[in-house]
């Protein structure tokens, strides 16, 4: 479960809890394959947002259905890269005894909400 560590802050005690090393380990392998899976997307939306060249054979209504289609995965590129970033900065931050807490309350995030959202730095209460 969870290993405490106390410390004194303005004659208070504080109570911390730190997240064990195995569930570090689980929420690691986690986030590596979630960045291997956003950039093989990227990959993939990088192909889709290719310019639409004026010379292909297509009708008037199909070139304004891919022209939208392309604004589409131009957006979604966006928020995956957007995502990659969040991704590669949890990994970085994986090693800090403050990986899993609340940025915001100093509180523990749930280890089912870290599994989901492993970029996340603020626990439910926090983000609500």
């Amino acid at each position: 479960m969870l290993e405490f560590s106390t410390t004194w802050k303005d004659s208070t005690l504080l109570t911390k809890s730190y997240m064990k090393q195995e569930r570090k380990d689980k929420l690691i392998l986690v986030i590596k394959s979630k960045i291997k899976s956003i950039n093989s997307d990227i990959s993939e939306l990088e192909e889709l947002i290719k310019p639409i060249p004026l010379d292909a054979s297509i009708g008037r209504i199909s070139r304004m259905d891919a022209i939208n289609n392309k604004t589409i995965n131009e957006s979604s590129m966006r928020e995956k890269k957007k995502t990659l970033q969040q991704l590669e900065r949890a990994l970085e931050n994986s090693g800090s005894k403050n990986f899993g807490i609340c940025n915001k309350c100093g509180n523990e995030i749930p280890f089912g909400r870290l599994e989901y959202m492993p970029h996340t730095t603020r626990c439910v209460q926090c983000v609500g």
